[in-house]
């Protein structure tokens, strides 16, 4: 099967756990971060970049770690993005609107 690179914007909510959520965010970085995925965390949620297969894994695993922390119910929010084309990485997005902010100047 031939790779398929996948850019994923996610929001998983943990339910029924209160209103500081930070707890469950920081669990979920770290499960990015050991599989080994590009990860950019934002305001209201994370980017991820990887192969489409450990991405899912990874989304999985936060939804499981989550549940083992307690959290009973949970809510995700996904966009995913693929292009075939060309490779195009999370910082290749930034640094083509920042470069056009710098000539818009």
């Amino acid at each position: 099967m031939k790779s398929m690179p996948v850019m994923v914007d996610i929001c998983l909510v943990p339910l029924g756990v209160g209103v500081s959520l930070g707890e469950y965010v920081a669990a979920c970085q770290t499960v990015f971060q050991q599989a080994g995925l590009n990860y950019q965390l934002h305001a209201y949620g994370t980017n991820v970049e990887g192969e489409w297969d450990a991405v899912m894994a990874a989304v999985k695993r936060c939804h499981e770690v989550v549940h083992e922390m307690g959290a009973p119910r949970i809510t995700t929010s996904m966009r995913l993005g693929t292009r075939t084309d060309r490779h195009q990485s999370m910082q290749d997005k930034l640094d083509s609107v920042t470069q056009r902010l710098v000539v818009d100047d």
